[in-house]
């Protein structure tokens, strides 16, 4: 329980620190983003306040050559007062300017913009002393009662070449600068080289000063630029740094807020420095949160491992049980794996039988359907005789005459003669070709095979058994040849195997009854269905003519055994093709063939 205890303090601790640090750097990094915008704001503010002083301080410059207020200053006429009078008011007019004024070398004001001339001493002013040496001069001063600040710029108003005679001066209220900023919610201020804020969005920072009053006065006193009634103390604050800020905390929430991060830069082009207060509440109550956040991220990983533990020491004494428990299961499972390996054993022994016997199964197979091709050619075998002798006989009587007609010197007759034997070779040929492909075994892949080819080879084949059988066969092949997935050899025997069969069906019809086979194909989509059709006296139980051993032929009429039809299955199976036999409608029985559609160009 101690132990338990001490943990729980020793968390605690690591959580209260690990959140102090989160909010420690949360705190900085949201003071660096609020420094980054406040630097931003205070630069705009700063360059727009100098860029508007800029604009005067040009005026004055510009001003300061113009004929009519040289002849001013060195012609003794009413006449150019009244006009220098109405240059200046319509210059400030289209300015700005609060009031353009001339002051002669003696420190008079001698035409202005505003009207009636005020007789105000301008000799001992720091601007018009600067001016009267040649140089631009400019000062900030209070004028009229409360807040009246002005800016002015003087510049000299000489011949070329000689000393100045005079000054120009423009006088730029500040209060109308002041306008731009006034609704901004951070507080901006500008204060000279004594601390005394001149110009601010805030009127109650106006004239307040971060030095002692006293010393204020007396600089002031040398300067003359403010009246000495209107000084005030800065508000109490204290100061502190944070992640290399500087932080204003204010003892006092009237004028700007209790903790605030202060920027300040430095403006020689108006001899002022520009400070900006920002409130830091946001990023103090962001850091605040994320604090929390690790706080409480922080505690729910501790209740988190906490369960686990507690889990942890759960999990450990059912583990214990279970593990008796599977030393009892371990014992059963080693007599059980003893008696399941006896069995595997014997079932290994099986599966190896089964093995060979579908080996044996598949050699039987093919053996099969060899004997099948075998039958097909014995029986076609006295047609094959017939087509083989009668080329033979032809080619030895021809033969003959082509030498007695060469003897006679008759060239043209031995020629057509030796073309003819020509011929008759190439069909002999063709024929032994046709049943040396027949007769082999086929053990190759499924190819691409010329279905029309396959077509043309078996009627070459059967061609004399038909002709003695009577039997008028009905083909038309396409004009392109037609590409199908199969093997030639093993298509062949399907349809010397149908020729034959169609044959025999129609052996038994009268003299009259018509006998004929109509061959066709047809193409749907990727498929070619080949039909082979016969007008013998159709199928008595369609649905058996596959099956092994069916067969409708009489005893001793074929050496067959009711196998053609089951290996012709079976090969357009493996194919992936289907065969399907029916009745036809007008009398007679149809077979189908379907089989896998190549493109021309994948045959190609």
């Amino acid at each position: 329980m101690r132990q338990f205890i001490l943990h729980i303090i020793v968390f605690f601790t690591a959580s209260t620190v690990l959140s102090a640090a989160v909010g420690w750097w949360a705190y900085g990094t949201a003071l660096d983003r609020l420094a980054e915008r406040a630097e931003t704001e205070l630069s705009l503010a700063s360059d727009r306040l100098v860029g508007q002083l800029q604009r005067f301080r040009q005026l004055s410059v510009v001003m300061a050559d113009h004929p009519g207020l040289i002849a001013l200053l060195t012609e003794d006429s009413d006449q150019f007062g009244q006009n220098a009078n109405r240059l200046l008011e319509k210059t400030a007019d289209k300015t700005g300017s609060y009031e353009i004024f001339v002051v002669s070398s003696t420190g008079h004001k001698i035409a202005s913009s505003r009207l009636p001339l005020t007789n105000v001493e301008h000799g001992n002013s720091a601007y018009f002393k600067r001016a009267m040496h040649g140089a631009l001069g400019s000062a900030q001063t209070q004028y009229g009662e409360e807040t009246g600040r002005a800016f002015y710029f003087a510049s000299p108003i000489k011949r070329s070449g000689e000393p100045p005679i005079g000054a120009l001066v423009v006088k730029v209220n500040i209060e109308a600068v002041e306008t731009d900023w006034r609704a901004d919610p951070n507080i901006l201020f500008f204060s000279d080289d004594q601390h005394v804020v001149f110009v601010s969005n805030r009127d109650a920072l106006l004239f307040n000063t971060r030095v002692e009053i006293s010393s204020a006065i007396q600089a002031n006193e040398n300067k003359r630029k403010y009246d000495p009634t209107s000084l005030k103390d800065f508000p109490e604050f204290w100061i502190s740094r944070f992640s290399g800020h500087q932080l204003w905390h204010a003892k006092s929430r009237q004028i700007f807020p209790s903790t605030a991060l202060h920027l300040e830069k430095s403006l020689p082009i108006i001899a002022l420095n520009a400070e900006i207060l920002v409130d830091a509440a946001a990023s103090r109550l962001t850091a605040a949160l994320q604090a929390i956040v690790a706080m409480a991220f922080s505690l729910i990983v501790g209740a988190g491992f906490f369960i686990m533990a507690q889990r942890r020491v759960a999990l450990s004494r059912l583990l214990a049980t279970e593990a008796q428990a599977n030393r009892k299961l371990e014992d059963q499972v080693l007599r059980r794996t003893e008696q399941l390996s006896g069995v595997n054993q014997r079932l290994r022994q099986q599966i190896n039988e089964r093995i060979d016997a579908e080996e044996a199964l598949n050699r039987a197979q093919q053996d099969l359907v060899q004997a099948g091709k075998l039958s097909a050619l014995g029986q076609m075998s006295a047609g094959i005789s017939h087509e083989l002798n009668q080329p033979l006989m032809a080619i030895r009587s021809f033969a003959e005459n082509a030498e007695v007609f060469l003897e006679r010197g008759q060239l043209d007759t031995t020629k057509a003669n030796l073309g003819r034997i020509s011929d008759l070779a190439r069909r002999m040929g063709r024929i032994i070709k046709n049943l040396r492909a027949f007769a082999r075994k086929e053990g190759e892949p499924m190819t691409e095979v010329d279905l029309c080819a396959v077509i043309d080879a078996s009627l070459e084949l059967n061609d004399n058994r038909m002709q003695q059988a009577g039997v008028e066969v009905t083909w038309s092949a396409p004009l392109n040849a037609v590409w199908v997935r199969g093997g030639e050899v093993r298509l062949q025997q399907v349809l010397i195997n149908l020729l034959g069969n169609a044959v025999d069906a129609m052996e038994d019809l009268d003299g009259t009854a018509e006998k004929r086979i109509e061959i066709s194909i047809a193409q749907t989509g990727g498929t070619v269905i080949l039909s082979v059709r016969d007008t013998g006296p159709g199928l008595s139980e369609p649905e058996k003519i596959f099956d092994p051993f069916y067969t409708t032929k009489k005893v001793g009429q074929s050496e067959g055994m009711g196998l053609g039809l089951s290996i012709s299955y079976g090969i357009v199976q493996s194919f992936g093709g289907k065969i399907a036999g029916r009745n036809h409608p007008d009398g007679g029985s149809v077979f189908t063939v379907e089989l896998a559609l190549v493109a021309n160009e994948a045959a190609a």
